[in-house]
Formats: C-alpha cells, sequence, structure tokens
C-alpha cells in the first residue's frame, strides 16, 4: 500500500488549478519524491505522466510493491489525469517511444521533472571504492545520470516547442552541502553531484529557448523504504524518533512536490534558472506546507543541530 496521503492541507487543494492544461513527465514516479511530485501536479490541474520499472504485473530489481499504475491513480484522485506508462530510462528507444505518445496525445510538454534513481540497494554505504563492488557502483552511475541525459535528449525537443518550459533535477542534497560534505560512498556522491550539475548545464541549454531549470533536493525524506527502515508507517512516523531523535526534521513526498507545483505556477520562475534549491528553501519563499501544516527546513536543521553534534530539537526549523 502507498504511504501517500491525500489530503488538502496547505495548498487548498480544492481551489488550486495553477496547472490546468498542463503536461507533465515525471520520469521515476513509482514512489518516493516522484510519486510526491506527480500527485502535486495533479492536484494543480495537470496530464502528469508517470513513468518507472514496476506495475502490477512487473516488478524491478527494487522488488518493492509500489506501482506506477497506484501512482497514476493518485493523481487522477487528487485532480488531475495520471498516465502510467512503464520504461526503463536506460533504454533510449523506449524514451524516444514515451515522448513520441505524448506529443501525440497533446502536442506539448511543460514540466520534465528527472526523479530517475533506483540505486539505493546496490549501494554499500560505508565501503572505499576499492571495497565497493564495481560492478554495482558503475550501475549506480548508470541509473542516477545516464537515465537523466538519456530522457532529457528525448523530452527537450517537445518541452522547448513552447517558451516557458521546466525541468527539475531531482537530487539529494544542496550543491552548497555537497561541495562540503562526502555523501559517502563515491559512487553516491559521484551520482548526486552529477544531478546539481545537470541542473545547471540544462539551464544554460534551455535559456535560449524560453525555459528553466533547477535542480531541487527534498530533506529527509518520510519515503515508503525510509518509514519501512524504521519500521513505522506514515501515521506513526513519530515512533522511530526514539532510535533517531533527527527524523523529526523529516517531511512527506508531498513537500517537495509542492516546491514544484510552486516553481511551475510561477510566471518568474527563470529567476530560478541553474539554481540548486531545497524543499525547505522554497516553502519559506512561496509559503506552501507540508500536509501536517509545518515548514521543515532540513538542510538547514542538518548543518546547524544535527552536524553541529546538538540534541535534536527543531524548534525554529520546522
Amino acid at each position: 500500500m502507498s504511504c501517500y496521503r491525500f489530503t488538502v492541507d496547505g495548498m487548498s487543494r480544492t481551489k488550486r488549478r495553477d496547472l490546468e492544461g498542463k503536461v507533465a513527465l515525471v520520469a521515476g514516479a513509482t514512489r518516493g519524491a516522484g510519486r510526491g511530485i506527480a500527485v502535486e501536479l495533479g492536484a494543480a490541474g495537470a496530464t502528469v505522466y508517470c513513468t518507472g520499472r514496476t506495475t502490477r504485473e512487473h516488478r524491478s530489481e527494487m522488488n518493492r510493491d509500489e506501482t506506477i499504475e497506484e501512482t497514476a491513480e493518485l493523481v487522477t484522485r487528487a485532480g488531475g489525469h495520471g498516465v502510467a506508462v512503464r520504461v526503463d530510462h536506460l533504454v533510449p528507444e523506449q524514451v524516444r517511444a514515451l515522448v513520441e505518445r505524448i506529443d501525440r496525445d497533446h502536442g506539448r510538454l511543460d514540466v520534465l521533472v528527472n526523479d530517475i534513481w533506483g540505486g539505493d540497494p546496490l549501494t554499500e554505504w560505508h565501503a572505499p571504492v576499492w571495497k565497493h563492488d564495481l560492478g554495482n557502483g558503475l550501475r549506480i552511475l548508470r541509473l542516477a545520470v545516464d537515465t537523466h541525459i538519456i530522457t532529457a535528449h528525448h523530452a527537450l525537443p517537445l518541452l522547448i516547442r513552447r517558451p516557458g518550459g521546466l525541468v527539475v533535477e531531482v537530487t539529494d542534497g544542496t550543491a552548497e552541502y555537497n561541495a562540503e560534505h562526502y555523501r559517502l560512498p563515491l559512487f553516491y556522491d559521484l551520482a548526486k553531484a552529477a544531478v546539481l550539475r545537470m541542473g545547471f548545464a540544462l539551464a544554460e541549454e534551455l535559456r535560449p529557448h524560453g525555459g528553466t531549470a533547477v535542480a531541487l533536493t527534498p530533506g529527509w525524506l518520510r519515503s515508503e523504504m525510509m518509514l519501512d527502515h524504521y519500521g513505522v508507517t506514515e501515521e506513526n512516523w513519530r515512533d522511530a524518533l526514539e532510535r533517531e531523535p533527527h527524523f523529526a526534521i523529516s517531511e512527506t513526498p508531498a513537500y517537495v512536490g509542492r516546491a514544484v507545483v510552486a516553481l511551475a505556477a510561477d510566471p518568474d520562475r527563470s529567476r530560478w534558472s541553474g539554481q540548486s534549491l531545497s524543499s525547505g528553501r522554497l516553502a519559506r519563499v512561496y509559503g506552501f506546507t507540508d500536509v501536517d501544516g509545518s515548514r521543515p527546513d532540513a538542510w538547514r536543521y542538518i548543518v546547524e543541530v544535527q552536524d553541529a553534534g546538538k540534541p535534536a530539537d527543531t524548534t525554529g526549523y520546522r
């Protein structure tokens, strides 16, 4: 079952239809941030193509229950139109066929969210490069980097057909944080740094066409996998604080989804182009909240409280 909770908190979702008539592709929408982003785009009225490798008939190497069909149904339930398409974004022919379908169906693409990942099961978190399985490490880079490039290559000609298109490269960590902190192991560190740089590079290439590209990170995400890791659900997630007190700063996938909606609905979004952004930072600017009405600012908290060795205390950070 999905941990995603359909609510109307923080966005007045029954009233806000800022993206009515817009078409979005969320590449990597099966679970986690991708699912949260897809649903929030739907809540704002968009048609959302939800891609991934896990369907009700086929599981990816992630071997989890969440499916793209479930995500698409949540998008539609939220008020948009969800379309599930099974795509392996490492296979150019599949990505090209996806974009051709979007073109046939709508003749436009307004928002591209590159959230493809799937590298967690392959990551040996504390292994130096000479001990980490090389094949798994190189596949991490393919899953995190090649997929995004292949998707951009095929999708951007459709996106730039109309000025104002938005590309969101989803990563883990801000450029400022990752520049000063080793996101172990080496393969993970390289993957997240590459996606940050991709947001900058795509901004340069889109600018002459009136497009905007950013890199965006959630904070400490209460994804399905993270909730399973701590043995809790979205309903009782605070029970995990006994094991990890700093989990108090965590946020739902809806929060980063609302960040994407805020960017997509902002006619002046080009001011952000090329920047590294976080859900917490954009919440302060645009005024949206997480589903509980709070505004967690995880990356500031991580630096000022968690990494500083202070006791867990979210006062002033959510």
